[in-house]
């Protein structure tokens, strides 16, 4: 299965390749998803690599190949050949694309309730979070598949964790935290917080009389104490993807 961002970037590459015979730069692949970094292609190319729809060509620079297109697209013409163009797909009864069609804008419980059908559902990654010293996440419209069994209801987006201080909660560096957006959480959860409205954490929520404390995970680091008014809960951890 594809996501939205995977099928266009798939069929841009495709569609370069047809016409002019090497692949986009990353530049150029960035420009066409409207994508805020280089690092969001990266993350896709792998995905489509991993899927079988792309292909690198080793020791050669912009040299990607596609293997193959969705099933529910058509092979392209070549742009100058002569004739119709052919049927729009020979699908057999009862197909339906697995693509996850739609906007990702913020209110994503609709996309997810359609993408579970498909058996996973694409999240908005908006960036790295420190699991260490606090750094501000940094939104992005690059995307993760997670699978839809891992969801419950609410609305859901996904941070690339950056530090150690959550290791003993068995949170490494790289991995990727599924959050569950809302403004409370219950004493002891792993939330991500925004402390005094420009750093975002990811940390063991505690509440202490008329104060807040986020726990670290990590003998290393020391609990962080403030006052209720300078921590706000942007969501709960409830799921975790580690790549080997």
């Amino acid at each position: 299965m594809l996501t939205r961002k995977q099928h266009e970037l798939l069929m841009f590459i495709d569609k370069h390749l047809r016409a002019t015979g090497f692949s986009p730069s990353f530049e150029e692949m960035k420009e066409a998803l409207r994508l805020k970094s280089k690092s969001g292609i990266h993350r896709l190319i792998t995905a489509l690599e991993e899927r079988g729809f792309l292909k690198r060509r080793a020791h050669r620079a912009r040299a990607l190949e596609v293997v193959r297109l969705p099933e529910n697209v058509a092979p392209r013409r070549s742009e100058t050949a002569p004739g119709p163009a052919p049927a729009a797909a020979n699908a057999p009864p009862g197909f339906t694309p697995n693509v996850i069609r739609g906007h990702f804008a913020p209110g994503l419980a609709g996309v997810q309730k359609a993408a579970n059908e498909a058996g996973s559902v694409a999240l908005p990654l908006y960036g790295r979070i420190a699991a260490g010293l606090p750094i501000e996440a940094t939104r992005d419209t690059a995307t993760v598949d997670v699978p839809a069994a891992l969801l419950g209801g609410g609305e859901h987006y996904a941070l690339e964790v950056a530090g150690d201080s959550m290791v003993e909660a068995g949170i490494l560096d790289g991995d990727t935290v599924i959050i569950r957006r809302g403004d409370t959480a219950d004493n002891g959860s792993i939330v991500v917080a925004l402390v005094d409205d420009q750093e975002v954490t990811l940390k063991r929520l505690r509440r202490r009389g008329n104060s807040v404390a986020l726990e670290p995970a990590n003998r290393a680091y020391e609990t962080r104490i403030f006052g209720p008014d300078r921590v706000r809960v942007q969501g709960r951890l409830i799921g975790l993807l580690r790549r080997y």
